[in-house]
């Protein structure tokens, strides 16, 4: 009887804990939006950021959606090969990069590079006392160091995503007309001609703009209350991409519901 109390007790306690957290993470977050009007007065701290956190994705973004594109261009011939609807290569292709991959995958790969860097950077700034510093010089650092990564994260995740679509269309063409001998007219044209601005682009749009927003917004909030140390930052750093990634994967399928599912 006693070990079922301490077992309840314990999960209590952890439940508290989580939505301690949780509330500190939104106090958190409105602090960073009521930090977008100062921000405003000084663009060249969102443009740094955009090229820390943006620019230097690009060569992961553009790798991984180019070969993301050229397995799906290889795979999609040889299923659909099989129905002899090898022309409808090009749809398959951009509806799953725009609907699904190109989203999803770069907030994974967000996650993983420009998320756990934004992490570790909060919280050793917080571990060496740089933000208590900021403090006692009467500067807000929610103003002046988190709302200017969280928004150019928020801003990156759409442009690196339609970067990610755009190889990987790419990528599917040089396979499947390239190398397997699909009609290059053809692959174009049917693309064109299936492909929706509001049923498929638009909706993938809405999609990385909500991972941007998580994403970015976890980063920040697990650096920001990480426990100062050399272990609290590395917990962190690893509780960013695993929380960022169920996020992404959970909210996907959300918010497919919510656009397709009718």
């Amino acid at each position: 009887m006693n070990a079922v109390l301490d077992w309840l007790a314990a999960l209590g306690r952890a439940g508290l804990g989580a939505l301690e957290r949780l509330g500190r993470g939104h106090l958190l977050l409105l602090g960073i939006l009521a930090g977008l009007g100062p921000l405003a007065r000084r663009p060249g701290l969102l443009l740094q950021q955009m090229n820390s956190v943006g620019v230097r994705s690009v060569l992961i973004i553009a790798v991984s959606g180019i070969f993301v594109g050229m397995v799906l261009g290889l795979q999609g011939h040889y299923i659909l090969s099989r129905f002899g609807a090898e022309a409808t290569l090009g749809v398959m292709v951009a509806a799953s990069l725009v609907r699904e991959l190109g989203p999803v995958v770069t907030a994974l790969l967000f996650a993983g590079r420009a998320g756990s860097a934004l992490t570790a950077e909060i919280g050793l700034m917080k571990a060496t006392e740089q933000l208590s510093g900021l403090e006692m010089m009467a500067v807000n650092p929610v103003y002046r160091v988190l709302t200017p990564r969280f928004l150019a994260g928020f801003l990156s995740m759409p442009l690196l995503a339609a970067m990610f679509s755009a190889l990987g269309v790419w990528g599917g063409w040089f396979v499947g007309v390239g190398l397997l001998g699909v009609d290059d007219g053809t692959y174009w044209s049917q693309m064109q001609a299936k492909i929706d601005l509001h049923e498929d682009i638009q909706n993938g749009v809405v999609k990385s703009l909500v991972f941007g927003f998580v994403c970015s917004w976890i980063a920040i909030f697990q650096g920001y209350d990480c426990v100062p140390t050399s272990e609290g930052v590395s917990r962190a750093t690893t509780k960013t991409v695993v929380h960022s990634a169920l996020a992404v994967l959970g909210l996907d399928f959300v918010l497919t519901a919510l656009m397709f599912g009718k």
